[in-house]
């Protein structure tokens, strides 16, 4: 519990300043929306090439209206949180050989296994946090300009796909970090995974020929567009993802029971 708490204390103010960035992200973002829904950008919109669209985050969304206005702006709510969600797995564990504390850490009446654990319990407290930060932002704001129908369904589905997103990053900058024995590359390597992937999400918007590189992109594990309509998650891309999280988990323990940490 001791480790938990250290590692709660630890992140407070990081936790903070990204509560407040998500926050004036969705701010700043629905503000865009009554410029998107006067229907003045209509003809512009409709002259864009189909790339420009994809490359915009356009795609088939209507942006004049709410749904689609918003499942325009969520891919980069998305990546931000994602961002957070990989650095702060990353860099949890590999900081006590960063900063030269796991000799301290390590000399505790404490298993590796209950460190990791400890760990991970505060990192998940920290990502819901800022998944709860941008659902409450994202309702509030969306009641405040939405002139149609309730969508708090949506945006809620769309958040639950966020989370999931965020719990994917965040084992995998766990595993790497357990893994790598330079800590400080961690990051780095966590980080470049991570805008690899969001570039092929973009790749993939260009052409449905290259739709089987959406394996590697977790920012395509579930469709927009069948949100919008009202179809939810998918259930099998939804075990899927919570398998592959239990995966990076799993192994990140094994390895980093076994591995020679740098005191």
């Amino acid at each position: 519990m001791n480790v938990f708490i250290r590692e709660l204390r630890a992140n407070r103010k990081a936790l903070i300043i990204w509560s407040i960035c998500m926050f004036l992200f969705v701010l700043s973002g629905m503000g865009k929306y009554t410029a998107y829904s006067s229907g003045a950008n209509n003809e512009v919109f409709d002259k864009m090439p189909h790339t420009m669209k994809a490359l915009l985050g356009f795609g088939s969304f209507d942006v004049t209206t709410m749904s689609g206005f918003f499942a325009f702006l969520f891919p980069y709510l998305a990546l931000t949180a994602a961002i957070h969600a990989a650095l702060l797995g990353s860099g949890i564990i590999s900081k006590e050989e960063r900063d030269k504390t796991a000799e301290f850490l390590m000399a505790k009446p404490i298993s590796r296994a209950a460190i990791v654990t400890s760990k991970l319990f505060a990192a998940l407290i920290n990502i819901i946090v800022i998944n709860l930060v941008t659902l409450l932002s994202s309702i509030a704001m969306v009641a405040a300009y939405n002139k149609g129908k309730d969508i708090s369904g949506e945006v809620l589905v769309f958040l639950l796909s966020m989370f999931i997103i965020q719990l994917i990053f965040l084992s995998l900058g766990v595993f790497i970090s357990a893994v790598m024995r330079k800590p400080k590359a961690a990051g780095s390597l966590t980080t470049g995974i991570l805008f690899s992937s969001y570039v092929i999400s973009k790749i993939t918007d260009l052409t449905d020929s290259l739709n089987a590189l959406n394996v590697l992109s977790p920012f395509k594990y579930f469709s927009y567009e069948n949100i919008v309509k009202g179809n939810g998650l998918s259930t099998g891309v939804t075990i899927l993802s919570i398998l592959l999280v239990a995966v990076l988990l799993a192994s990140a323990y094994s390895f980093y029971a076994k591995r020679d940490l740098s005191v």
